[in-house]
């Protein structure tokens, strides 16, 4: 067997940021895991904020950011699949508003079942990436496994001022989304075999794209809070921030926007797995009016995104210029805000 012949997805159950453990399921099993935090007066950002990533204080001005993230293929081809998994990892840094410095790489491989020459790809696909993110992929670790499992642990560096967390979100605050969605339904049509090229392009595009525009948000003093959206979906990301702020966050789903394909892919109810996973775990906190379709609110907002955009919540203040920055770095179609932060409701999130 070839690079060419393999098809990495067949090999693994699930995909991408769609193979995380579901948040009601991991609530359990780290509810009792953030009580020792408070020990370690230099932790700044631990389990206890459900964030993008750890925060140590490393001395009077600066911040060590610390992730690690890895999955199971998303995509069939091992480059790609190096450079989706390695852009996922170091977007939980930009997320902090931080700058990545260096990465350590997470390789499980079944070796009696795909060729070492498809791993040595996967690797070169992350150090692709790693070069373009102005970091070295520095070392790691690897274990023979029974599905390929690939990815990063990534160590960044921010400023305290510039620190941006996700559940410090404000009444009045604007939601804003950098990406739009669908990458989930996408994969699913991807491991079918039946996406069509042109939106396979678009697919492969948003998946390896770096989200650099996060350490230039984190000067930006109005944006209160930060994360990206990956596999808990829209819906479970943005119930983190209204969660972690005490407050309400209302979606116009008219403004929520969607890749190109992804509706005609729904129609034929194409979407991941994981879209039941997620909605089951957090659908109750969320209140549908009746200008919008159940249908069509279970199968976008839960859908799980792999290096999906970021989720900005910027105070009407500042908006203008989050939205020069946004124009400035091409994100032209990304700068209207698709909803708005609220005193607390009787749903933490409102769809209208």
């Amino acid at each position: 067997m070839n690079n060419s012949e393999i098809k990495l997805t067949q090999f693994s159950h699930g995909g991408g940021c769609g193979c995380k453990i579901a948040p009601q399921v991991l609530d359990q099993i780290l509810n009792k895991q953030t009580q020792t935090l408070q020990d370690f007066k230099n932790l700044l950002v631990g389990n206890h904020t459900k964030d993008d990533a750890a925060v140590y204080q490393i001395n009077e001005k600066e911040a060590l950011i610390a992730t690690t993230d890895f999955f199971t293929p998303i995509v069939n081809d091992p480059f790609t699949f190096g450079q989706v998994a390695a852009a996922n990892a170091i977007s939980d840094v930009f997320a902090m508003g931080g700058k990545p410095i260096m990465a350590l790489a997470i390789l499980g491989w079944p070796l009696e079942k795909i060729p070492l020459e498809a791993a040595q790809q996967v690797m070169a696909g992350a150090q692709a990436i790693c070069a373009k993110a102005q970091i070295p992929l520095a070392g790691g670790h690897s274990i023979d496994t029974p599905e390929p499992i690939f990815g990063l642990a990534v160590n960044g560096l921010v400023d305290l001022e510039n620190l941006k967390t996700n559940h410090k979100a404000q009444e009045g605050d604007y939601i804003l989304l950098t990406q739009a969605l669908g990458i989930g339904v996408l994969a699913t049509a991807e491991k079918r075999n039946i996406i069509e090229p042109e939106h396979q392009s678009i697919f492969y595009e948003k998946l390896t794209h770096l989200n650099t525009i996060g350490k230039d948000l984190g000067t930006i003093p109005g944006v209160h809070a930060l994360t990206d959206v990956t596999g808990f979906g829209l819906a479970g990301h943005l119930l983190e921030m209204a969660n972690g702020a005490g407050l309400s966050a209302t979606l116009e789903f008219a403004k929520i926007p969607f890749l190109q394909g992804v509706k005609s892919y729904l129609s034929k109810h194409i979407m991941p797995d994981a879209t039941s996973r997620n909605w089951k775990s957090y659908g109750e906190q969320i209140q549908i009016e009746s200008t919008v379709s159940f249908m069509d609110a279970f199968q976008i907002l839960p859908d799980p995104q792999t290096n999906g955009g970021l989720l900005i919540a910027v105070a009407p203040e500042a908006l203008e210029a989050v939205q020069k920055l946004l124009k400035e770095n091409g994100y032209e179609d990304c700068i209207e805000p698709i909803g708005k932060f609220s005193a607390p409701k009787e749903k933490a999130l409102i769809l209208i």
